[in-house]
């Protein structure tokens, strides 16, 4: 045989000797997993099997109870109480947090309105390329209404404070408590001061128009009086100005609080208020006057 083909040296490392010999012995990472999968059967079996929480109300499926697990190891939120709110798209229950209690508002994937989502989500650029499916639409709802109610707060608008998101899961300051101290709507109270009432909605609808911002579904229902507060709701529905419906829903916003205060003994049409709602900064032409 030719020597450039040749049988290598018997003192060659044998076959095998080549790998590096492999460590099967367990890890801190694998026991912090097994013990996290083993808190997390637990966590399932505990909302389970507390009566109000259960699966067949369509908000715990597996993938929420991940989502509120994981706010859970966040300390974004503790033990649930009792549910504020069920309605056709998410239900809303109270919540211990970091600080206080919390209102934990979760979205049924199954159960939201796909198409009427989908309406105040396409032209939205926040949102571009989203995925034609329901569950891709409802994450993404809960994203937006995350995002607008930081919006809507950094631009001096009073909102329930968001603190934290996972999935179809929000997290968000409670105002009122539940049962009988659960805060009023405006459309069930006694307005004691219309005209100051309707001053403080509309220079938050001129705050939320600056930012970018249209609510979208702005109406009486949809505001509610904490402590001598008007709190705007509901912010899930809220489109950028750029939206090519935005001015659509502006108008209608606009006619359904301004038709609200008029029964309130308010001199005001919806045209009056979206004039205001769209100058520019009153304040500041008042001031130069």
């Amino acid at each position: 045989m030719s020597e450039d083909y040749g049988f290598v040296d018997e003192e060659m490392a044998k076959p095998g000797d080549e790998f590096e010999e492999i460590e099967v012995a367990d890890t801190e990472v694998d026991s912090t997993a097994r013990r996290q999968d083993r808190e997390f059967d637990e966590f399932r079996k505990r909302l389970k099997n507390v009566e109000r929480l259960k699966v067949e109300q369509g908000a715990f499926d597996d993938a929420t109870l991940a989502a509120l697990y994981k706010l859970v190891q966040d300390g974004h939120v503790g033990a649930f109480g009792g549910p504020l709110s069920t309605g056709k798209e998410a239900n809303v229950y109270e919540a211990r947090g970091e600080s206080g209690n919390v209102a934990v508002k979760i979205y049924r994937i199954n159960a939201s309105d796909f198409r009427q989502m989908r309406e105040y989500l396409e032209g939205d650029p926040r949102f571009e390329g989203l995925e034609n499916n329901k569950k891709a639409t409802v994450l993404a709802w809960t994203r937006k209404e995350f995002a607008n109610l930081k919006r809507a707060a950094k631009a001096g608008v009073r909102v329930p404070e968001p603190i934290a998101v996972q999935r179809n899961v929000l997290v968000m300051e409670l105002v009122g408590q539940a049962d009988e101290r659960r805060a009023p709507r405006l459309a069930e109270v006694d307005v004691e001061n219309p005209q100051q009432a309707y001053e403080v909605v509309r220079e938050y609808m001129r705050r939320l128009h600056a930012a970018g911002l249209v609510h979208g579904d702005l109406s009486e229902y949809n505001m509610i009086v904490h402590e001598g507060e008007l709190v705007i709701i509901d912010m899930g529905q809220a489109v950028t100005v750029h939206h090519p419906n935005s001015g659509e829903f502006l108008t209608r916003d606009c006619k359904n609080v301004a038709a609200f205060f008029s029964r309130q003994g308010i001199d005001v049409t919806g045209e009056e208020l979206e004039a205001y709602v769209t100058e520019a900064d009153p304040a500041s032409d008042e001031s130069a006057e």
